[in-house]
């Protein structure tokens, strides 16, 4: 049986379903899924926690709360259904058990531990299944996940707030505020669906920033998410004093030798990471690709970045940015305003084009959404 515009219908539900988890799954992925019984939606759930019940258990769990029978049923699920026992068991046993006779799904897990595996065992079970319905969709809902399962590393994202002119601060470091509140909601929710949020120690010294998430009007965001904060620091620049340790969380940071650590050591929320190597021709930096890759070892799906001009220019000049968000207000700073990036090219040709992901108003800023050019 083919996927019909039925199908496509329900795997819609289930997408929008899968984002309700948008801030708080991770290591895990955004899930959706939905139970059709006779044109009839008779259970729906999506993945809400790691180490809960996934979508489909939480669907399957839904209707048997409505009094349905799920013979017979189809299900739609926006991931391959898993197939090993993790902190729960597999979905495909669930999925089998419910003796559902259609799973349409509409991506492949990328996990190395499913990888097909799920769909092989529905179908070793007689059950009928259907791939890649709405495929595309479906990925955008983990494209940190999937980026982790194939590359181990995470999904990079670099967050600027700039003027008309490109500048992110007066030249004394003055920076609030060049975008309105709305923007500024909308870095919040950036942040609450970030894994990790790096930071610099010069950012830390101009601004000291908190880097924390904290609600916005109506919106509980503070509760579901706080990731880890990051620091950069491998000079032993940044103290116990910076308000970066006053608020609750986990921080890491990244430095070059155990005595930089000194300064934070008895921070109780504090752990540290040491560059295996400095950076390639910089021999007083961390190595970004290096903590990075820690990162993703750390079950870190979505990076962001929100730093000054060097780090972010550095983590573009060394190839490891998927996104570019660019708040942008109507306003001029000035020539001698900061720049966004330090980036020191002398000649076209070096030039790093990208190209447009998304662009809208948020109040009276703009948002820009753009990925390098391949």
């Amino acid at each position: 049986m083919a996927i019909t515009l039925t199908d496509q219908q329900y795997m819609s539900r289930a997408i929008k379903l899968a984002r309700n988890g948008l801030y708080t799954t991770s290591p895990n992925p955004r899930v959706g899924c939905v139970l059709v019984k006779d044109n009839e939606i008779i259970g729906e759930g999506f993945h809400q926690k790691a180490g809960e019940g996934h979508a489909e258990v939480n669907a399957l769990a839904d209707a048997k709360q409505r009094g349905k029978d799920t013979t017979g049923a189809t299900a739609y699920v926006t991931l391959e259904p898993c197939s090993h026992f993790g902190r729960t068991p597999p979905c495909s046993q669930g999925l089998i058990d419910a003796r559902v006779a259609r799973v349409v799904g509409a991506m492949t897990d990328p996990n190395p531990q499913v990888a097909g595996r799920g769909f092989n065992m529905l179908r070793d079970a007689g059950i009928q299944v259907e791939e890649s319905c709405q495929a595309d969709e479906a990925a955008k809902l983990n494209p940190g996940f999937i980026k982790r399962m194939t590359t181990g590393m995470p999904l990079v994202r670099i967050k600027m707030a700039t003027s008309l002119d490109g500048r992110t601060a007066m030249q004394s470091g003055e920076s609030q505020w060049i975008t309105g509140p709305e923007a500024r909601a909308d870095v919040q929710k950036l942040r609450a669906r970030s894994c990790a949020i790096i930071t610099g120690a010069d950012s830390v010294l101009i601004d000291n920033p908190s880097m924390n998430v904290r609600d916005v009007k109506d919106y509980p965001l503070a509760e579901k998410r706080q990731p880890l904060r990051v620091l950069i620091d491998g000079q032993n620049r940044i103290d116990a004093s910076s308000q970066l340790f006053s608020v609750p969380g986990e921080i890491l940071v990244a430095t070059l030798t155990q005595e930089v650590a000194e300064k934070t050591s008895e921070q109780p929320n504090v752990n540290y990471w040491y560059s295996p190597s400095k950076a390639a021709d910089k021999p007083n930096k961390v190595n970004l690709k290096a903590l990075l890759a820690h990162l993703a070892s750390l079950g870190h799906n979505e990076v962001l970045v929100e730093s000054g001009a060097q780090l972010a220019g550095a983590f573009i000049e060394q190839g490891l940015v998927d996104e570019l968000v660019m708040y942008t207000a109507p306003t001029l700073l000035g020539s001698d305003a900061r720049p966004a990036f330090t980036l020191p090219f002398d000649q076209m040709s070096q030039q790093l084009r990208w190209s447009w992901s998304d662009v809208r108003m948020v109040g009276n800023d703009l948002r820009l959404i753009l990925t390098p050019e391949s």
